[in-house]
């Protein structure tokens, strides 16, 4: 387990690699959002957190045993981010992404709420899909103290129909939510049916779902199945491999085990660049 030392009443961790404005913002997930004082707070597996990083050092308000049992893995503190990118830095754009993005780290989600959330990711942007899911979770979900509230179980969406989500104003996703729900209920999907499969199998599988295509499919596994070499491929994706790499580009073979993060930096770069013009 990552070094770190209690202070105040709060975890401090080295900061290396460890930027949560990068962390999440960067649209791998969607539960939490920046306070006043340049936190950013959210919930995960039913756990409050808020980490803020001052200097050298990243902060995180969370209580110790939820540091052992929930956020030391899903902050992925054990992964060793300066060789990951000096493996996928083999051309002069990806170098240039990932030096830019040094900070984000691929958080270790839940399956389910992965899976749910990038159904209602799809045609939307991030803000949007913020406050539906925070809609989602403040109707269905448990309150956990300070007016947030857990992700709601695949279960208790599993009792209800499309109709009744119509206050998330999701729109179309809203049956594939539901259908998702049940699947996931009565153990049709699991993120242990996926993990053995090879990526490109685990995609398939996931696409046999309603409502799911390639991209969400590369999202879920990527953020809430362990498959650290999806690729998840939207616009802005498309933009960058058109304009920075050669045609029948491959990235997961080109970049491996280390794809998905290679993804992250070259995703949020290609966005940095497109605001400056």
């Amino acid at each position: 387990m990552a070094d770190y030392i209690l202070r105040d009443g709060k975890i401090v961790i080295p900061a290396v690699d460890f930027e949560p404005s990068l962390i999440f913002d960067c649209g791998q997930c969607f539960r939490f959002t920046p306070d006043e004082d340049g936190a950013w707070s959210g919930v995960a597996f039913g756990r409050k957190l808020s980490a803020r990083r001052v200097g050298d050092e990243a902060l995180l308000d969370c209580s110790e045993r939820d540091f052992a049992e929930i956020f030391h893995r899903y902050l992925d503190l054990d992964r060793d981010y300066a060789s990951a990118r000096a493996r996928i830095s083999n051309d002069d754009f990806t170098r240039e992404a990932a030096a830019f993005g040094a900070g984000i780290r691929i958080l270790n989600q839940d399956f389910w709420e992965a899976l749910c959330s990038f159904i209602l990711s799809q045609c939307n942007n991030i803000a949007r899909i913020r406050s539906i899911i925070e809609r989602l979770c403040g109707m269905f979900g448990d309150e956990v103290g300070g007016g947030k509230y857990s992700f709601p179980s695949a279960e208790k969406l599993a009792t209800l129909e499309p109709d009744d989500l119509a206050p998330l104003r999701a729109g179309y996703r809203a049956p594939y939510v539901i259908s998702a729900a049940r699947d996931v209920a009565e153990g049709r999907i699991t993120a242990e049916e996926l993990l053995p499969m090879s990526t490109e199998g685990a995609i398939k599988r996931l696409c046999e779902m309603q409502g799911i295509g390639r991209k969400v499919a590369s999202c879920v596994l990527l953020f809430g199945a362990g498959k650290r070499d999806a690729f998840p491929i939207d616009v802005w994706m498309k933009r960058a491999l058109a304009e920075h790499y050669p045609a029948g580009f491959d990235p997961m073979a080109a970049f491996g085990e280390d794809a998905g993060l290679a993804q992250q930096y070259i995703f949020h770069y290609t966005r940095h660049l497109a605001d400056k013009v």
